[in-house]
């Protein structure tokens, strides 16, 4: 049985972490190959969108596995963190939009899983936080980082600091989360979403990923000028004129991602 399951239709991957049994827990091997799923499909031009997601009903992830923790070393927590940090930001990266649906409780490092997606899909039973410090320790694969980047320091500070439990309705109204669907329909609505987006030129989801990424990094002004590098780089791609040529036929065009 993998610890991932991948799925690919339609140039969507359906990634689902495989261990219900275990809360979709990141032990070292799901971590492994989370890694290597990812890696594979940052190369590869059939696939447009990526949804993220965990098997059952109950956890989208539990986090790090604590029980496996126990049974580390210190040099191997380091290297499980240096890993989860790591395979993350590669999440976060990846050329595609990345639509993390969250249907099950997310804490921990599962909650910074889903903060590496691009946006979230929350279903309307979850409960989410970064509770690491009622655990001694703080987040330790980006959350510090991205949840400050995506709702405001002064926010993201009271979440980490309290070890607070939000709700799916909290988390829509800080920022969290883009949608909160019912129970079971999560995944309903990612599909949505990245059929739409399928429909768009890869290359260009790509360069405004990136330039919405790398943009946020610097000031407004050098931001413009990430912009303008990204735009750039459309111009001689076949889909650039695809899209011309489809305007003025009025038809609907066939991008090919070149």
């Amino acid at each position: 049985m993998s610890e991932v399951v991948v799925e690919v239709e339609q140039g969507i991957a359906t990634l689902t972490l495989n261990r219900a049994d275990a809360g979709n827990a990141l032990n070292f091997p799901t971590l492994c190959k989370l890694r290597e799923v990812v890696r594979e499909i940052s190369c590869r031009r059939d696939i447009r969108v990526v949804v993220l997601t965990g098997a059952g009903e109950k956890f989208f992830c539990a986090g790090a596995d604590l029980k496996e923790r126990k049974t580390m070393s210190e040099r191997q927590v380091r290297e499980f963190l240096m890993t989860i940090r790591d395979t993350f930001t590669e999440i976060s990266e990846l050329p595609q939009p990345v639509i993390g649906v969250m249907n099950g409780y997310a804490f921990g490092g599962g909650l910074e899983l889903a903060l590496s997606c691009d946006m979230r899909i929350v279903e309307s039973h979850v409960q989410l936080g970064l509770t690491e410090t009622s655990l001694g320790i703080i987040p330790g694969a980006g959350g510090t980082q991205r949840l400050a980047r995506l709702i405001g320091s002064s926010k993201a500070k009271e979440l980490i600091f309290t070890a607070r439990r939000l709700t799916s309705a909290e988390a829509l109204d800080c920022g969290i989360a883009n949608y909160v669907e019912q129970s079971q329909t999560g995944m309903e609505k990612a599909l949505e979403l990245a059929s739409q987006m399928c429909v768009n030129a890869p290359l260009a989801l790509a360069q405004a990923k990136f330039a919405i990424d790398r943009g946020l990094e610097t000031d407004v002004r050098t931001g413009i000028w990430v912009e303008a590098k990204a735009y750039e780089t459309l111009l001689p791609t076949e889909d650039r004129l695809e899209g011309l040529r489809a305007f003025a036929e009025k038809r609907k065009p066939n991008y090919q991602g070149k």
